[in-house]
């Protein structure tokens, strides 16, 4: 293992009293801009089909791929992603046959000599699929796309459900970075939320992995779940990181009982954090990380000083799409599967959440497209603000009235009016020529983020609270 270098800015404690109560409001985590709850039915209008073929233009850069497996053996209460409870593998083999006809006639579209630079398997469990069927996988995506030399080849890993074999299969896939779900260590807290899971299958899952050659970790933790505490937190931080992992993900719990109904039970038990709680949960996990020498990527991420994802984000080069931050830019997203998201410069599609209507539009030998967005000038413009606070935790209003050629508060008279009272609470530095987000800003980027949205509102029952 490399040693762990230091990290470039000393840990700082976040003052939960007087933010938590102003700032605890609903908001997008700005995966997109616009995000995905503006998305609407109206198919015909936005051409998408042609939006992807005006996308395969001659001299198109790389693209990204998204497969979405939506399987898993048991329903975790806390979980917000489309998923199939099950457990017969048997289900899978008919849904590689799905994802092998939307492959197909989404790539009657495309020019097949795009090259692929990044490849994400999520869910959903992924390695709920046998051995067998990864290596079915396996030859279905590398027979129709070429990757690049350096594509990242990623996939999410539950511990309870992986096997020798299956990362066997993984490597054989190509895959050379790994995330393992673990969201918390404690039993309490683990049986509060329906997801017993041994810290040893953490320790063992790790081991098979580097033994095996995939030496890129990723941790996912969640806070703000049933019964964890500061002291808890600890706890599973101590086991996070003695399996000294390159990035962690710590995500808030986002509570959307409207939208998942198991979670109804958190309400009905009453064991929720309350905002002021979480944000010190947050603090304690901010603190800990940066002291052990890992860097602050943005909103619930943290990577190894010479992890790409750090390096990204010290040169300006950090991004945003739907799984998250990354490195890769410039790349159009192709994704497969339900409920799976894609992007072209100026569209956004998703396709159905349901697996029956999703295979009755292959079926029928048309895009299982339910929803999309079609970018206006203004949303690209928007896009570029907030994903400056996203992703560079600053915005250079210089360079953008350059661009733009007229003063940002020409286009947004009503934003900019309402950054002052940001900088008062000490959340950003704000001049004529840029705004930046200060240390007591960062686990407010979502927040500041909303002052250049034209689409939120802070209404119960659209998005989690911003903490």
């Amino acid at each position: 293992m490399a040693t762990l270098l230091s990290a470039p800015s000393p840990a700082s404690t976040i003052d939960v009293s007087p933010l938590a109560s102003k700032y605890a409001v609903p908001g997008p985590r700005y995966t997109s801009y616009p995000p995905a709850n503006r998305f609407h039915t109206d198919i015909a209008s936005l051409d998408l089909e042609g939006a992807i073929r005006a996308d395969n233009r001659p001299g198109a850069g790389p693209v990204s791929l998204y497969l979405h497996l939506p399987f898993c053996a048991s329903r975790c209460w806390y979980c917000g992603c489309t998923t199939i409870i099950t457990r017969q593998a048997g289900m899978a083999d008919r849904y590689l046959d799905d994802l092998e006809r939307e492959m197909d006639l989404t790539l009657a579209l495309m020019d097949r000599s795009r090259r692929v630079d990044q490849l994400h398997l999520g869910g959903g469990t992924p390695t709920f699929l046998t051995p067998v069927q990864l290596l079915r996988l396996r030859d279905m995506i590398h027979g129709r796309f070429t990757f690049t030399a350096g594509a990242e080849i990623s996939v999410e890993i539950d511990p309870r459900a992986v096997t020798p074999a299956h990362i066997g299969a993984l490597r054989a896939l190509g895959v050379n970075r790994a995330s393992l779900g673990i969201q918390d260590t404690q039993r309490e807290v683990q049986e509060g939320i329906n997801r017993v899971q041994p810290h040893a299958l953490n320790v063992e899952t790790v081991r098979w992995l580097r033994e095996a050659g995939i030496t890129a970790i990723n941790l996912d933790l969640i806070y703000g779940l049933p019964r964890q505490t500061t002291t808890t937190l600890e706890l599973t931080l101590d086991d996070a990181l003695e399996l000294a992992p390159d990035r962690l993900s710590v995500f808030s719990y986002a509570h959307v009982p409207w939208i998942k109904p198991a979670q109804r039970i958190f309400d009905r038990r009453g064991e929720l954090p309350a905002a002021r709680e979480k944000l010190a949960q947050f603090a304690v996990i901010r603190d800990r990380l940066l002291a052990a020498g890992y860097e602050d990527i943005g909103l619930d991420h943290f990577a190894r000083p010479d992890d790409e994802l750090a390096r990204a984000r010290r040169e300006g080069g950090l991004h945003r799409n739907f799984q998250g931050y990354s490195t890769r830019s410039g790349a159009s997203l192709y994704s497969f599967g339900v409920s799976s998201i894609s992007q072209t410069p100026d569209t956004y599609r998703q396709n159905t959440k349901s697996l029956a209507d999703y295979r009755a539009a292959l079926d029928a030998g048309r895009l299982p497209v339910e929803r999309g967005y079609r970018m206006t000038p203004d949303d690209h413009r928007r896009r570029t603000l907030i994903m400056g606070v996203m992703c560079e935790r600053r915005v250079d209003f210089a360079a953008l009235e350059l661009a733009w050629g007229a003063p940002v508060a020409q286009f947004y008279p009503a934003e900019m009016a309402s950054l002052p009272e940001l900088a008062e609470d000490g959340l950003i530095e704000l001049t004529a020529e840029e705004l930046r987000v200060l240390p007591a800003g960062e686990p407010w980027l979502r927040v500041i983020a909303m002052r250049f949205d034209a689409t939120s509102t802070p209404v119960p029952g659209r998005h989690a609270l911003a903490v």
